[in-house]
């Protein structure tokens, strides 16, 4: 039986954009995707991120005193209520994902703070100084709360036909979701000639429960959970297939597939900065400097750029957006005797 050929698929490669990445914010950036594919994984990762990652919350508390959530308490200033809503934006992270309780015991003048509360060794408290309460000279706030994991919002779970526990136990809505935003934006980029290729920047907004990264992490394996119930044979080996065929290509074209300048070609390095086809002002500005070819631009720093006469920081967008479209950026290092060493590889195996 005949063994059926596949053509390849392009695959994309994945970076965090570091100057903007922290605890709580990360922007992803993916390319080169088929063209259409930007929409297609961009919608699809959103929709997960923003439905499926798990989150923990308190989604009941006992506070000492108190019976019902209308109530008041001595000696502090907010009703029962306001304090249930401080309570709701308390952002735990839970390393294991198991329930788990805290305990909250101040007395006297004050402010009682996340950072008051002491939590099972599993739960981490991120914003400490959140206030749950203020209490005057009188006060004495004493409150344990159940924490839980879930996904989503889940409306409070009172016990069907008891207006009031007699055990004074409030149960809370909860939203453990701990996604504040998710947004996605597409760009064409380059491909070697070919210019509709999509580029997908990924930004993730968490509330310090979970970092972007793991996010990303976990809505992909939700999706590739989903969709592996959809093969109706073998999976069709497209990683290794467009990898294998990546490979040939590169070795075909003069591509250093293990050095400094590893998935590029070596000739576009030591091509004329004119094939880069920059603006006129850019242009001349690097030929007036001495930047003459790729290899002299791509090992130049941002600072290095700066400093040449009358190239600003427009120039230096200019220079990043269409380096960047070749697969190549600057303060790459590249020596002139790595790439002659790939290029003389090229020639014994043609010669062989």
């Amino acid at each position: 039986m005949l063994e059926r050929i596949y053509k390849p698929l392009t695959l994309p490669k994945l970076n965090w954009n570091k100057k903007l990445s922290t605890d709580t914010f990360g922007e992803l950036v993916v390319e080169p995707l088929e063209p259409g594919y930007g929409l297609t994984l961009g919608n699809a990762l959103r929709r997960a991120v923003l439905s499926s990652i798990e989150g923990s919350a308190v989604t009941s508390v006992f506070i000492k005193g108190v019976n019902n959530e209308f109530a008041t308490i001595k000696g502090v200033i907010e009703d029962v209520l306001n304090v249930l809503l401080n309570v709701k934006n308390i952002v735990i992270k839970n390393k294991t994902g198991a329930p788990g309780k805290m305990y909250l015991s101040i007395k006297g003048e004050g402010v009682a703070k996340v950072a008051d509360i002491k939590a099972d060794d599993h739960l981490e408290l991120i914003n400490k100084e959140h206030i749950i309460a203020h209490l005057a000279v009188d006060g004495d706030l004493d409150i344990e709360f159940f924490v839980e994991a879930g996904r989503g919002y889940q409306p409070a779970a009172w016990p069907q036909g008891e207006p009031l526990q007699k055990d004074g136990r409030i149960y809370l809505d909860a939203m453990f979701s701990p996604i504040k935003r998710v947004e996605y934006h597409i760009e064409k980029t380059r491909v070697g000639k070919e210019i509709g290729f999509d580029k997908l920047f990924f930004n993730i907004q968490t509330n310090g429960a979970i970092a972007p990264q793991d996010v990303i992490h976990y809505a992909t394996s939700v999706l590739r959970t989903q969709l592996e119930h959809f093969l109706l044979a073998t999976e069709i080996p497209f990683n290794e297939i467009s990898r294998q065929e990546d490979e040939e290509e590169s070795k075909e074209n003069g591509v250093d597939v293990e050095g400094p300048t590893k998935g590029l070609p070596v000739d576009l390095f030591l091509k004329p900065i004119e094939e880069l086809e920059f603006s006129v002002r850019a242009h001349n500005c690097l030929i007036g400097a001495g930047i003459k070819r790729v290899i002299d631009l791509v090992n130049l720093t941002e600072d290095d750029t700066l400093k040449i006469k009358n190239f600003g920081r427009k120039s230096l967008r200019e220079v990043k957006e269409i380096l960047g479209a070749f697969g190549l950026h600057l303060g790459m290092n590249v020596k002139e005797l790595d790439l002659k060493k790939v290029l003389k590889e090229k020639e014994d195996s043609l010669k062989s």
